[in-house]
């Protein structure tokens, strides 16, 4: 035991932010290294809407740097929890730091505490961990989540827009977020119904995403070429946080170009 911190042994907060921040803090994102702002790597679209089940979150692959393309395949949509999924939209870098923190935050609080925070719950601590990087996004260094999922008192579950500076907004149908979303929200303003299922759920995402690509060239649609596909997780009850994977997301892609196909020869 004589090896471990005194913070270690001592502390008795169900927070692993604030326990990190105690023992090292230099393992929590800084302003020190982040000072070429126009030189770091942007990551956007993310789409959420609730389904028959639950929901589904779903983001694109591609992360810019002003006007070129930096990466083909980031991953922006991960699993907070066994029931909660997290999308982000910003800096690329920070943002990934922030998920991962999350998760460990919330991890951290089943541990000390024996139980699982409420999904409310969840929310508010990612909406004060922003809080707590809001010097970042003065710099213009921003990262903006978008946080959804399901628990026994809302089995329909819920769906949570947050801003730069830790407002935290319940979005009770869809949302979208990052460069595109203005196209992708337009979308599922004419496709989504509260009552879809899986298959109809992963489509409707695949056209948002596609209609953002369209108009948005920070956002990338699925790429046919490298088979790269939209990242989606449902979130259910029964299931929990699922990634459908790749193959089926492609599939859908192609069904839903060959409509888009037919349309256009009409």
């Amino acid at each position: 035991m004589s090896g471990f911190s005194p913070a270690f042994l001592s502390s008795t907060s169900n927070s692993f932010v604030e326990l990190a921040r105690a023992v090292a803090p230099e393992a929590l994102p800084t302003s020190s290294g982040h000072d070429l702002v126009h030189q770091v790597p942007e990551g956007t679209t993310i789409v959420c809407f609730r389904t028959a089940a639950g929901i589904l979150m779903a983001g694109d692959r591609r992360a810019t740097i002003g006007n070129m393309i930096a990466s083909h395949s980031m991953e922006k949509v991960r699993s907070a929890d066994d029931f909660s999924v997290i999308g982000i939209a910003g800096t690329a870098g920070l943002a990934l730091d922030l998920i991962r923190l999350y998760q460990l935050e919330l991890e951290h609080y089943e541990k000390i505490e024996g139980a699982r925070l409420s999904l409310g719950g969840k929310a508010n601590r990612l909406a004060s961990m922003l809080r707590g990087n809001l010097s970042l996004a003065m710099q213009g260094l921003s990262v903006v989540p978008l946080f959804a999922g399901v628990d026994e008192a809302t089995p329909a579950g819920q769906i949570f827009s947050f801003d730069v500076t830790g407002g935290k907004y319940e979005e009770h149908r869809f949302h979208s977020i990052g460069s595109g979303s203005g196209y992708a929200r337009g979308a599922l303003k004419k496709l989504w119904q509260s009552d879809l299922d899986t298959d109809a759920a992963i489509s409707v995402a695949v056209e948002a995403l596609f209609d953002a690509s369209d108009d948005d060239s920070a956002t990338g649609g699925p790429d046919f070429i490298r088979q790269i596909a939209p990242t989606i997780f449902t979130v259910d009850l029964e299931h929990g946080a699922v990634e459908i994977p790749e193959s089926e997301v492609m599939s859908a892609a192609t069904a839903v170009v060959e409509r888009r196909r037919r349309k256009a020869q009409s």
